[in-house]
């Protein structure tokens, strides 16, 4: 049984690589995304299509400067990650993080040093989160 009913579905592939335009450079319009997605061709109806779709979804807001739409994004990257995290956990561990930590370490992706640094993390919560402002 999943944890949770998420009511809302992940980023797709394309909407993250735009919403990654997003966060790195702040509001922009379809033509400055278009521009800045690398390894893609796409065209500008593409562009603006997909931004259009995050917009709908409340993902990002628009706002009508000189004939242009400029997009900002109002879904921030923590929240992206946190989501699609939990949507993994639901998919693939039955909403269980220890079972995909578990994962990660019979495969070797949790290396000793990393488990020391997570333990470290756990017994010092604090310290660690002032030592970040």
């Amino acid at each position: 049984m999943p944890r949770r009913k998420s009511f809302e579905q992940a980023l797709t592939p394309l909407e993250l690589e735009i919403m990654n335009v997003l966060w790195e450079t702040g509001p922009a319009n379809v033509q400055t995304v278009q521009a800045r997605i690398e390894g893609r061709d796409l065209a500008y109806t593409t562009v603006q299509t997909m931004l259009n779709v995050l917009h709908r979804k409340g993902k990002v807001k628009r706002q009508l400067k000189d004939r242009a739409y400029r997009y900002r994004p109002i879904f921030s990257r923590q929240s992206a990650v946190t989501q699609a995290v939990g949507e993994m956990l639901d998919r693939f561990f039955g909403g269980s993080a220890d079972s995909l930590v578990l994962n990660l370490v019979e495969t070797r992706q949790l290396t000793p040093e990393k488990l020391a640094q997570i333990q470290e993390l756990l017994e010092h919560p604090k310290e660690e989160q002032n030592g970040n402002d």
